[in-house]
């Protein structure tokens, strides 16, 4: 099982996000909270807003380099993610 994932952290006063894939969405997420991850991701806090399973790794490859192209949708998952929770949290 595979699974492609949204973080996003608060850099100021906007909002950015991150796109991957893993087979472990607790344990990269720690990772990138830890400074392990991908080389962006390094230096913040992460909050995981989306993630979807896909039974194939080249399924979820796909689907990532999607969602990380799609400004729009990605853009909309952070908008509901905000409106339904307090980000300062992060």
């Amino acid at each position: 099982m595979y699974f492609v994932y949204l973080i996003v952290s608060k850099n100021k006063k906007k909002t950015i996000s991150y796109v991957g894939y893993t087979n472990n969405v607790e344990k990269r997420l720690k990772n990138h909270n830890d400074s392990k991850g991908a080389k962006f991701t390094r230096g913040r806090k992460w909050k995981l807003i989306y993630f979807k399973n896909y039974y194939s790794k080249t399924k979820a490859l796909k689907e990532e380099y999607k969602l990380k192209k799609n400004y729009y949708l990605r853009n909309k998952i952070k908008r509901r993610f905000n409106e339904n929770f307090n980000f300062t949290t992060i």
